[in-house]
């Protein structure tokens, strides 16, 4: 008895020390993952020649707010660029799931006589494309989506890699559930709806994530189609700031004006710290569906 007592006493403290030492090792791994988004912040608050002369640091040098001052200089542009983006990534990544779960649940189902030819040439799109040139002809001249907000919609509503992720998700569904609903009468479009969606909420938590970010970051697409400031998401407004400050410092360097004050890496930061503070806002909503397993949703029904 004493010897049992004695071993469960040790397998205690074994498994104390792991945890600490596993919290311990965690926390560092989160603090040095964290130490760049709280420089770029300690950054957007100090002064361009404090970063200039001394570099970068956690804790801001020469407190100033002139970064965002210059960032928030045109206020109305600013909360016009944050709806252009809302609007833009709320549409696109719900429509992209909705579209992408559909095409994932045909090619998952094994009575689907073609799935592994239409695979096939859907994994073929990701060796071999038509590239920007031909992509650009085809939604200005056929699609005509120039200066169209679905011009910037479209581009990233469907990825063949996210296709194949959420693919993997529809698979883990127990085929029986959807044999049984078929006895029951439901048609394919119903189990859809009724079965298969809410049986993924980790995978579309996880891939509407995915989704959402590369809607919220993309402003290559913008440069491409838009020509109306009214319709500029906000990543491309702030890229078009950067360039025009970047501009208007080389050209008064040219012309022998002092630019000390200007602020141009300040401005970087403070731009990013603008541009990725929402998004983060999404994390807190859809990190708990990362750790869910597809059958542990199937059996909570």
């Amino acid at each position: 008895m004493s010897k049992m007592k004695g071993t469960s006493i040790k397998r205690g403290r074994a498994t104390l020390t792991f945890n600490i030492i596993g919290y311990l090792f965690v926390g560092i791994m989160a603090l040095i993952c964290l130490m760049p988004f709280i420089i770029m912040i300690s950054g957007s608050f100090s002064s361009e020649m404090a970063i200039r002369l001394q570099g970068y640091s956690i804790f801001p040098r020469e407190f100033t707010l002139e970064a965002y001052k210059t960032v928030f200089k045109f206020p109305e542009k600013i909360i016009r660029a944050y709806g252009v983006s809302i609007l833009i990534t709320a549409v696109g990544t719900s429509v992209g799931l909705f579209v992408l779960t559909m095409g994932a649940y045909v090619i998952s189902r094994k009575d689907f006589k073609y799935r592994n030819v239409v695979s096939f040439f859907l994994y073929f799109t990701t060796l071999f494309n038509g590239g920007m040139v031909s992509t650009y002809i085809f939604f200005i001249q056929y699609l005509h989506l120039k200066d169209n907000l679905l011009a910037l919609i479209f581009p990233g509503m469907l990825s063949i890699f996210n296709l194949l992720i959420m693919r993997s998700f529809v698979s883990n569904i127990p085929t029986a559930l959807i044999e049984s609903a078929k006895i029951d009468g439901a048609s394919e479009f119903k189990i859809f709806i009724r079965i298969i969606i809410p049986l993924l909420k980790s995978g579309l938590a996880t891939i509407g994530l995915f989704m959402a970010l590369t809607y919220w970051n993309d402003w290559h697409n913008a440069m491409l189609y838009m020509n109306t400031a009214e319709k500029f998401p906000l990543q491309y407004m702030l890229y078009d700031m950067l360039n025009q400050a970047q501009a208007l410092a080389r050209i008064a360097a040219q012309a022998g004006i002092q630019v000390e004050s200007l602020p141009t890496n300040t401005l970087k930061l403070a731009m990013a710290v603008v541009a990725t503070g929402p998004i983060v806002l999404l994390y807190p909503f859809v990190q708990k569906y990362f750790v869910k397993g597809i059958t542990v949703g199937s059996v909570k029904g």
